[in-house]
């Protein structure tokens, strides 16, 4: 059988570590483009179209989009940049030819781009380097470049992906070049770059057809749609086709529409080939990793191995006092069908059932992987609870193994040594320091997963907002030993009823608060935060006695200190092991898992 070349198509996804400009690259070039009208508004960062990706700044699931260049099609896959979501990144390399490496012209090699640039690799891809963001004032091109083929070396890149391409760009101004020093006022290079140097799909045009799918979208009217690569042969509307699953099961289903990408939106097409990346409609249990092939010859596609979870959770049906005021959505069998669907399309995420009906257990990559998917669901109507997140061990050869994380802390010269001070009881091993760079000191360690919960936090406050620090899975090495608990206990409401001022006032003595006045309480409510270890039980409710020298007004002269707001990956962060946050469309608390004070203390009694 003949090769085809489609010389008319390349494939490419952008990937880089978090916030290194992925996305605004995308919108220059869809801007350049022409494939907006001139009156058309359009947002920023457009291909991070959620809301949750649009409050954080992040992207976090992979898009599709097309642009024309010179009767050129470049199908272009916009990947996540944080280490959590790697699992959307590892999917999606099986459908391009080459991959986009965006690297910060001033940060330089990051501990994502390591982990994204060693998949592309492994597949055999041959990446062009992005040198991002050149118009900063503290911009270090050159020796970003040398970092990068540093990175290529120690990763065993072979001769032909070290001959690699290198192209200066400024996402944000719309410019790119091959020369750092003279920046063309367009994107022209990098289109150029991606033509001349990105493969053109190449396979059996005549043979039987194979399509991977990679991705899961869904569409209220059409249900589930498949997207993939045809890898071999051509596809067409309304035509039979050979459904293979992960295990290796063939079921014959048909193809209702066929889409391929064209901007932002779908086109609809009659048929598609070797190269095209297609949507398709009309098949209802087609997951990721499925290959569709013919009926007469059906032939899998190996998938790409995805990394194992990290670190696991327990979701919870609400039990508190406060249960089923807010949620649409509080049974476990709603709970279940929920965490059980975001299996389809989250790749990295596992869901296990557990001896209670009423309690499942979620692993994933990190705790903004699982802090993401709680926000999603509370944000669709869910209530639920969640445990403190525990570190998945491994045991080989009769020893048990832990996750290890590279963590690389940006950080000024005068918060270093605190810094190194409070890893230390974490089992945090240091493993690099460079010199400092505009006042700021990269530091590199290694340190458990487990180090780490509940560590970014105590970060931000202690470096007042200044540090910056990344993380990413290293691999597995022998447990480290016994890592220390919280060093502060909890403030815990002690009868239900509403908080007021008096109560708070004298509540506020012993720590941090977590509520304001009218707010309302339960027995067992994690109010704040204790200035020392162990748990005390205030009463928040507690009312100042009236006499007829006394008015009610007088409780409006006490001063209450502003509580401390809780957001969701603080909450994660702060709770204990016998401790649970509780999620609502509206709320976030944090309870004690057994709520009554005695039955706490006879628990305590019999460990």
């Amino acid at each position: 059988m003949s090769n085809f070349v489609r010389n008319d198509i390349r494939n490419i996804a952008i990937i880089a570590h978090v916030d290194h400009g992925k996305t605004t690259l995308v919108d220059a070039l869809l801007r350049q483009s022409n494939i907006f009208r001139d009156n058309e508004k359009i947002d920023e960062r457009v291909m991070d179209s959620n809301d949750l990706e649009k409050e954080r700044g992040i992207t976090i699931l992979s898009k599709n989009t097309a642009i024309d260049y010179k009767g050129i099609k470049i199908n272009i896959i916009d990947t996540p940049g944080h280490a959590d979501f790697g699992g959307e990144v590892e999917r999606v390399l099986k459908m391009v030819d080459s991959v986009l490496l965006v690297v910060d012209a001033f940060e330089g090699v990051m501990p994502q781009t390591k982990f994204v640039l060693k998949k592309a690799l492994e597949l055999k891809l041959k990446p062009i380097v992005v040198i991002n963001k050149i118009d900063r004032k503290d911009a270090r091109p050159e020796e970003v470049l040398d970092e990068m083929f540093d990175l290529f070396v120690e990763l065993g890149a072979d001769d032909e992906q070290l001959d690699f391409k290198a192209i200066y760009a400024s996402a944000k101004e719309g410019h790119a070049s091959y020369d750092s020093e003279n920046l063309k006022d367009n994107m022209e290079d990098l289109f150029d770059g991606i033509v001349k140097n990105v493969n053109a799909p190449e396979g059996e045009l005549d043979a039987p057809l194979q399509l991977l799918i990679s991705s899961i979208d869904y569409n209220n009217y059409v249900g589930k749609i498949g997207i993939g690569k045809v890898i071999r042969g051509r596809i067409d509307k309304n035509q039979q086709v050979a459904l293979i699953d992960k295990d290796g099961e063939i079921k014959k289903v048909k193809v209702s529409n066929l889409y391929t990408y064209k901007g932002l939106s779908k086109a609809e097409v009659e048929s598609a080939m070797i190269g095209d990346i297609v949507a398709v409609s009309g098949i209802a249990n087609i997951n990721i990793g499925d290959t569709l092939a013919d009926t007469e010859n059906p032939e899998a596609v190996p998938f790409v191995k995805i990394d194992e979870p990290t670190l696991s959770m327990n979701f919870i049906v609400n039990d508190s006092p406060f249960a089923g005021q807010d949620g649409e959505y509080v049974t476990s069998r709603h709970l279940r069908d929920r965490l059980y669907r975001e299996l389809e399309t989250n790749v990295s995420l596992k869901v296990e059932d557990t001896d209670s009906a009423d309690c499942f257990k979620v692993s994933g990559r990190g705790e903004l992987h699982l802090s993401v998917l709680i926000e999603t669901m509370r944000r669709e109507g869910y209530e639920f609870q969640v445990s403190k997140p525990t570190v998945i061990f491994k045991e080989e050869n009769g020893k048990i193994l832990e996750p290890m994380e590279k963590l690389v802390i940006d950080v000024p010269e005068e918060f270093m040594g605190g810094v190194m001070e409070k890893l230390g009881p974490r089992k945090a091993e240091l493993v690099n320091m460079t010199s400092a760079v505009n006042g700021y000191t990269r530091i590199e360690f290694k340190v458990p997963a487990r180090g780490l919960i509940g560590f970014r936090s105590d970060f931000m406050t202690y470096t007042k907002g200044n540090g910056i620090m990344n993380s990413i899975l290293e691999g597995y090495e022998a447990y480290k030993g016994e890592i220390p608990e919280r060093a502060k206990g909890s403030i815990v409401a002690f009868e239900k009823g509403t908080a007021v001022a008096y109560g708070l006032f004298n509540a506020q003595e012993r720590g941090v608060l977590f509520i304001g006045a009218g707010t309302d309480v339960y027995e067992g409510m994690i109010v704040g935060e204790q200035a020392r270890l162990g748990d005390i039980e205030v009463n928040v409710c507690k009312k100042k006695q009236l006499t007829n020298t006394r008015s009610s007004g007088a409780d409006d002269s006490l001063k209450l200190v502003p509580p401390r707001v809780m957001s969701l990956e603080k909450s994660i962060e702060f709770i204990d092991s016998d401790e649970l946050v509780e999620v609502t469309p509206k709320n976030i608390r944090l309870r004690k898992k057994i709520l009554d004070s005695n039955a706490r203390k006879r628990a305590r009694n019999r460990k």
